[in-house]
C-alpha cells in the first residue's frame, strides 16, 4: 500500500504539470486578453483608452511575451516562492485572494459531504430493506423531487422561506458585522449559523442520488447466499446488515471523495451567485470572464489537486473497506 501511495503521489506531479498547461492554454484560446476585457468594459461606461495606454497595460502585465514565456514564468513563481501571480482584475495577489475562500469553499463542501452521507446511508439501507413499503415510495419520490428540482430554484425558495417565514438574515457565510472581521470564536459561530442553508441546497441533489446507488447495491446484496447463511445462523438482522452487505455497497459513497470537492467548487457557481457565497465558484467565473490568467488558473490548478487528492483517498478507503479491492 505504501509502495501505491508514493507512485499515485509521483503521478500527481506530471498531471499537475499537464493540467495547468492545458488550461493556461485555454484560458487565452477567446480572441483578446485581459486588457481587451478591460478596454471593451470602460466602453461599456463611454470611456476611452488609447493604444499607447494599451500597451503599456499589456507591458505592466506581461501580456506582451510570448503565451510559454508567460506559463514558465508563471510556474517558476509557483515552484520557487509560491506565488500564483498578480490577478490582474483585482491588483492583488492571488494567493490573497484564493485562500480564504478556498477555506471557506472546504468547510461547505466538507459539512454537504457529511449531511450527504448522514441522510442517505440509512434512508438507502431502510429503502432497501423495507423494499416497496409506504416509507420507501415516500423516499423514492423524495429523490425523485431532489434529482428534478434545480438547486438554483430550490436556494430562492428556501431563501423565501428563511427571511419570511423565520425572519432570518439569508444570503452569504457571515452576518454584515462579521464580514471583515478576524477570525474569533464568535465569527465561527456565526459561519455555522448561516451554513445550514447552503449545505441542505447542496446536499439534495447529491443525497438523492445515492440513496437511489444504496438502495440498488443493497438489494443486489441481500438475495445472495452469504447473507442467508448468516441468518439462518441466528446472527441477529442488524448486526448481519452492518457487517456484511453494508460494508460492500459502502462503495459508491466512498467512491464520491473523488469528484465531490472539485464538483462542489466549480459546479455550485449558479447557486453560490444566488446566495451570495464568499467560496470559489463566483470568483473562478468572474476570472474567466475577465481572462484573469493567473487567478483563473490558479482555481484550476488546485480543482485538479483536489481531484487527484480525492482519488487517491477514495482509492485508500475502498482497499481498506472492501477486500476484493487489491492491486493484484
Amino acid at each position: 500500500m505504501l509502495v501505491f501511495i508514493a507512485k499515485r503521489f509521483l503521478w500527481m506531479i506530471p498531471s499537475l504539470f499537464a493540467v495547468s498547461f492545458l488550461a493556461f492554454v485555454l484560458i487565452q484560446l477567446p480572441p483578446g486578453d485581459y486588457v481587451t476585457t478591460y478596454i471593451a468594459t470602460l466602453a461599456a461606461s463611454n470611456e476611452i483608452v488609447d493604444q499607447n495606454t494599451a500597451a503599456q497595460l499589456r507591458e505592466r502585465f506581461g501580456l506582451g511575451d510570448p503565451m510559454l514565456v508567460q506559463y514558465f514564468k508563471w510556474m517558476w513563481g509557483i515552484l520557487t516562492r509560491g506565488d500564483f501571480g498578480i490577478s490582474f482584475e483585482w491588483q492583488q495577489p492571488v494567493s490573497d485572494l484564493i485562500w480564504e475562500r478556498m477555506a471557506l469553499t472546504l468547510v461547505l463542501a466538507l459539512s454537504t459531504l457529511i449531511a450527504t452521507w448522514a441522510i442517505a446511508l440509512p434512508i438507502g439501507v431502510y429503502s432497501a430493506v423495507r423494499k416497496y413499503s409506504i416509507g420507501d415510495y415516500f423516499f423514492t419520490a423524495f429523490t425523485f423531487f431532489g434529482l428534478a428540482v434545480p438547486s438554483f430554484l430550490l436556494a430562492l425558495v428556501l431563501m423565501y422561506v428563511a427571511a419570511v417565514e423565520f425572519g432570518q438574515d439569508v444570503g452569504g457565510l457571515f452576518s454584515p458585522e462579521y464580514e471583515n472581521a478576524s477570525w474569533s470564536f464568535a465569527k465561527m459561530v456565526d459561519l455555522f449559523s448561516h451554513l445550514w442553508l447552503p449545505v441542505i441546497i447542496l446536499a439534495v441533489s447529491s443525497t438523492a442520488s445515492l440513496i437511489r446507488v444504496m438502495r440498488a447495491n443493497m438489494l443486489d446484496e441481500l438475495p445472495k447466499p452469504y447473507v442467508t447463511t448468516a441468518r439462518a445462523k441466528g446472527l441477529s438482522e442488524f448486526r448481519l446488515l452492518m457487517k456484511y452487505p453494508l460494508m460492500i455497497a459502502l462503495n459508491p459513497f466512498i467512491s464520491t471523495i473523488a469528484w465531490l470537492l472539485p464538483n462542489l467548487i466549480s459546479g455550485s457557481v449558479v447557486v453560490a451567485i444566488v446566495l451570495n457565497l464568499p467560496t470559489a465558484a463566483p470568483l473562478l467565473l468572474q476570472a474567466l470572464m475577465a481572462q484573469d490568467m493567473y487567478l483563473a488558473g490558479a482555481f484550476v490548478l488546485l480543482i485538479c489537486a483536489l481531484t487527484l487528492i480525492g482519488s487517491l483517498i477514495s482509492d485508500i478507503l475502498l482497499a481498506l473497506v472492501d477486500p476484493r479491492i487489491r492491486l493484484e
